[in-house]
């Protein structure tokens, strides 16, 4: 049985129809009649009784033919809120229909009127029902355009909003803010850089100027937020721009992306807040989801350290490309239980698998192991934190090295495919235990691939946005807490690229493996920390140094000021993504390299204090820094 509500909604919705059916009847009948009237310089008593006669005894069937003509093409479908050139254009065949109609319609029942009458009364027939459909959106616009002019329903002041980019995009969302009764907000200006739109008006709204205008122009119009609506637009300019915008101190938004814009589906509601990486001021990478898709669909993968930042966002993208099974293997529980339920919401038809333990343990390594028998294998469980490692230098040593050794034999002995190794930049030139670790995790990979028939390789980025630990992360948490935010050192610069772009780039390395590389990606120009925290700052509405300090501590012990990607001796090959490049392995002693290994082993067993040194004898390039 239905529901009261459902019968109720039921009925409102047949009055609705019925009464626009009404409605369309009194708009044919009375076109047709005007036309009458017209014709005959409208005076009622002039017109023959023959042609009242003619127009009574046939409008009330071709009023019922106009209706049903209507609602073959759906005009009592549509919310007269949202009425648009879609109606518009049903309108305009509904009539052609109606018109070709109209001939048998005449000659059926041999009707004799002026030819005026049927051209005119057509006319006026399509004008007062497009009229109809039209006039409750535009009472509703002029409504909400008193009604916004100075105040919102509740008394506050409306919002006013800057947009830029006056071209579809800015369009959609003007309209949705004119239209909506739930937006308090007020479109007051357009910014477009395109001189031939200057000071024309779109949806009602003037174009002010180009982005060099956008502070004058948030001040003339007391602008409190700017939507950044240019969805084609390419990184660099969107970053150029927002970097204007952060100026203002008004709250910036953007529009997600191009697809929507395709699907029409721009609208206030997918409006995100600006975050960082909108200005790193490059283009997003990209790789081949077919390759990728390739060589993992109908694969076992496992992923260790799968709860982690990039682990987790590894698990989601490869739970898209149909795996046999994936099998997350990670010693916090808490991170692989977040994920497991993530992916078994998303995913219900996936074959997951997630099980606790550590790839220091060699015996737990093997159980796992021989029951799953990964095809593939993406070992990202690593100890990461530059400061922390310093102070606990053997434990990354044991977790990183000894870790990725113990992984890496038990990948031979069960026959895994490709081994794909997470590597860093900190591994080039380290300056710190756990960039040295992560270079001798590099160094083991290589001579793994060398001495078995599964293919190892490493992948090497730069810092990832909003991964634990990270530095935005905390940046925005000191900004919440009203400072200070603290920067190492005014001039430190970092490579950045997002945790979707690392995974990305991790998945198109394992298909370009053939074993023994070290994938590196072109992450385009260096990042200075400093200037990151001060976008950072005013894109959350704050002034640097004068709302919100920011404190220079110094650099920590182990930290650089720049990062480097690829050591010189490598050299470099391009891949078929044009961002990925190949860095060359390093010929070294695998016999020797082995010893050293079981040497640092037995020192970390021990908790040794010179474990920095024993690394150095054997990363001739690690230079400790101290503090």
């Amino acid at each position: 049985m239905k529901s009261r509500k459902t019968f109720y909604f039921d009925i409102q919705l047949f009055s609705r129809i019925l009464l626009i059916v009404l409605l369309d009847f009194v708009c044919v009948a009375a076109s047709f009649f005007l036309s009458l009237w017209f014709r005959f310089e409208l005076s009622f008593k002039s017109i023959p009784e023959e042609y009242l006669s003619g127009w009574q005894n046939t409008i009330l069937i071709w009023c019922v033919i106009s209706v049903v003509v209507f609602a073959a093409f759906r005009l009592y479908n549509s919310v007269w809120s949202f009425v648009s050139e879609n109606e518009l254009f049903r309108l305009i065949f509904a009539h052609l229909t109606l018109f070709i109609l109209g001939f048998f319609f005449v000659y059926i029942f041999d009707i004799h009127m002026p030819r005026s009458y049927f051209f005119v009364g057509f006319l006026l027939s399509f004008l007062s029902t497009t009229a109809l459909r039209f006039s409750y959106r535009f009472v509703r616009r002029v409504k909400a355009l008193f009604d916004r002019e100075s105040h919102t329903p509740d008394g506050k002041q409306s919002e006013r909003i800057m947009i830029i980019g006056a071209g579809e995009a800015g369009r959609m969302l003007i309209r949705e803010f004119a239209e909506s009764k739930f937006l308090s907000g007020r479109v007051v200006c357009l910014i477009d850089d395109n001189p031939s739109k200057y000071r024309k008006m779109l949806g009602g709204v003037r174009i002010v100027g180009n982005r060099y205008a956008i502070p004058e122009m948030v001040k003339k119009y007391d602008v409190q937020k700017i939507i950044y609506a240019i969805p084609s637009g390419s990184a660099k300019l969107k970053k150029e721009i927002l970097q204007i915008c952060s100026t203002t101190r008004c709250e910036v938004q953007t529009i997600p992306g191009m697809y929507q814009l395709i699907n029409e589906d721009v609208s206030v509601s997918k409006l995100k807040k600006v975050e960082i990486q909108d200005l790193l001021g490059r283009e997003p990478i990209r790789i081949n989801i077919d390759e990728v898709r390739g060589y993992i669909s109908g694969k076992v993968v496992m992923v260790t350290g799968g709860g982690g930042s990039i682990g987790s966002e590894l698990c989601r993208q490869i739970a898209m490309s149909n795996p046999k099974q994936l099998l997350i293997f990670d010693i916090y529980e808490n991170n692989a239980y977040d994920i497991q339920m993530e992916l078994q919401r998303k995913y219900p038809a996936l074959d997951l698998v997630v099980l606790i333990g550590s790839v220091r343990n060699t015996a737990r390594l093997d159980a796992v192991f021989n029951r799953y028998r990964p095809d593939i294998v993406f070992h990202a469980a690593a100890h990461k934190h530059v400061p922390l490692m310093e102070d606990s230098p053997n434990e990354a040593i044991k977790n990183n090295v000894l870790g990725t050794y113990k992984t890496a034999q038990a990948a031979v002995r069960y026959g895994v495919r490709k081994f794909v190794l997470i590597s860093t930049d900190k591994a080039v030139n380290p300056t710190n235990i756990m960039g040295a670790s992560k270079r001798l995790c590099e160094m083991v990979v290589q001579m793994m691939n060398r001495e078995s028939d599964t293919e190892f390789v490493a992948v090497r980025f730069g810092n990832v946005l909003g991964s634990n630990g990270s530095v935005i992360p905390l940046f925005k948490k000191q900004i919440e807490q009203g400072g200070p935010v603290t920067v190492t050192h005014r001039d430190i610069t970092r490579f950045f690229m997002t945790i979707p772009e690392a995974v990305s780039l991790v998945l198109q390395a394992g298909y370009y493996a053939k074993g023994g590389e070290i994938f590196v990606l072109d992450m385009g120009e260096p990042v200075k920390i400093d200037s990151m925290a001060r976008d950072l700052i005013r894109l959350s509405g704050y002034e640097p140094d004068v709302d919100i300090p920011i404190i220079y501590t110094g650099l920590r012990p182990g930290e650089k000021l720049y990062e480097e990607l690829l050591m010189e001796e490598e050299g470099l090959q391009n891949t078929a993504n044009q961002l990925i490049h190949i860095g060359k392995p390093i010929e070294m002693d695998d016999e020797k390299f082995k010893q050293q290994l079981q040497r640092l082993e037995t020192a970390c067993k021990l908790e040794v204090d010179n474990i920095k040194d024993l690394v150095a004898e054997i990363v001739p390039t690690y230079r400790r820094r101290n503090a």
